[in-house]
């Protein structure tokens, strides 16, 4: 008998790391995937992505509906209430034996409450790791609480997920499952990229992606004035922005975006969606990764690029040797840039060593999802390292 796995995805970011583990779940006989296609991916705003799913080969199950066209923390409160709702209904439907998400949105968590209520077994891909500035650190302990499956980056994200109480049998370490699109993609060269950006590289080329820094109250738009003001100077440089997510103030961020590329039309240009294809490819060729995502500290290494890591929204994720760390101020981002191109740090990027393995990822994650015991899975105890207490 088959086993149902329902991989559940909200965005082009997470899309982009479960592809290849829905390619192994679709091609092995053991297991039927089941796909739910939610938040920005149903948006005509952010580019109805959905679609790059279905041309990929996948058949979409279910489509939950949860995104308001509001970005405030209200909006996103209620969005988060509605995807609830909607995943419940999936789930009913459905009926998967598994649900499987990946890292820390609040589209992911509202389907792994949903999974938790419907006593539906969940897998948690990226668990254990920190991101100090952003919601998503909590969302994604709460995750890690409510899964029963665990699949983490490196060996001390698997020791936090075990600092939280979860069984040390039921969670994996087999790296970051960015590196499967990295090891598996056949990139694209200059002239083919060039082709597909529908612009020339310059001498220079940055590749800009920032996120909202939603634990700093009013202070996105003004990080993102900064770095704009640092961006100001550089010359003979392509700018190629990639649009945020739909976090809170994520709309000032691209509006802001939209108005220095019409400011900046022969130096900048932006996308709501590259996909991993265009976004990996315009990463090789770039000279460096600006901004803020986890693209930059996870990603990027394994391809020998450089990262200017902007402010406290990926404080205490692991690092490479390639991110240099900065203020989030036009001073210590020009600081970073210089440091970027200097001869020094520029020889030293093709020792780059990534802590986030070196694959394959998604086959690992297909066995085990596949052939691990459901029987029992969904009564956890928590397992706690500290000694017991004596009785008298």
């Amino acid at each position: 008998m088959t086993r149902a796995i329902c991989v559940v995805t909200g965005s082009r970011a997470d899309y982009g790391l479960l592809y290849w583990l829905m390619k192994e779940l679709q091609n092995n006989p053991q297991t039927r995937l089941q796909v739910v296609a939610t938040g920005m991916h149903l948006s005509p705003e952010f580019g109805l992505t959905y679609r790059a799913i279905e041309s990929d080969g996948f058949q979409i199950d279910a489509k939950v509906e949860m995104l308001l066209s509001s970005d405030t923390p209200v909006g996103i409160a209620k969005s988060m209430g509605l995807g609830t709702i909607g995943f419940a209904d999936a789930f009913a439907r459905l009926q998967p034996d598994m649900v499987v998400v990946l890292g820390d949105r609040f589209e992911v968590f509202s389907a792994t409450q949903a999974a938790l209520v419907a006593r539906i077994p969940v897998a948690h891909l990226h668990g254990g790791e920190t991101t100090e500035g952003a919601i998503d650190e909590s969302i994604r302990h709460a995750i890690t609480k409510m899964a029963h499956l665990h699949f983490t980056a490196t060996e001390a994200y698997r020791a936090r997920v075990m600092q939280l109480g979860e069984d040390p049998a039921r969670v994996f370490n087999f790296g970051a499952a960015g590196i499967d699109n990295i090891r598996r993609l056949a990139l694209l060269d200059r002239p083919e990229l060039e082709a597909s950006l529908g612009c020339r590289l310059a001498p220079r080329n940055l590749l800009v992606t920032f996120h909202p820094v939603t634990l700093e109250h009013a202070s996105s738009a003004q990080q993102f004035d900064e770095l704009l003001a640092a961006l100001d100077d550089l010359t003979a440089t392509r700018l190629i922005f990639t649009k945020p997510n739909a976090d809170t103030d994520g709309r000032v961020i691209i509006r802001l975006i939209d108005e220095y590329v019409l400011r900046n039309p022969s130096k900048a240009v932006a996308f709501t969606s590259l996909g991993q294809l265009r976004f990996l490819s315009a990463m090789r060729h770039v000279d460096g990764v600006i901004g803020n995502s986890s693209s930059g500290i996870i990603e990027a290494p394994l391809l020998r690029v450089g990262t200017i890591n902007i402010g406290d929204r990926q404080k205490g994720r692991t690092r490479a040797t390639s991110v240099i760390d900065c203020e989030p101020n036009r001073a210590s981002i020009k600081a970073a840039l210089e440091q970027l191109y200097t001869p020094e740090f520029r020889d030293a990027l093709p020792a780059t060593v990534s802590p986030y393995g070196d694959g394959p990822v998604a086959p690992r994650i297909a066995a085990v999802l596949a052939a691990h015991p459901l029987d029992g899975i969904l009564k956890k105890h928590f397992h706690s390292s500290a000694p017991k207490e004596a009785h008298s």
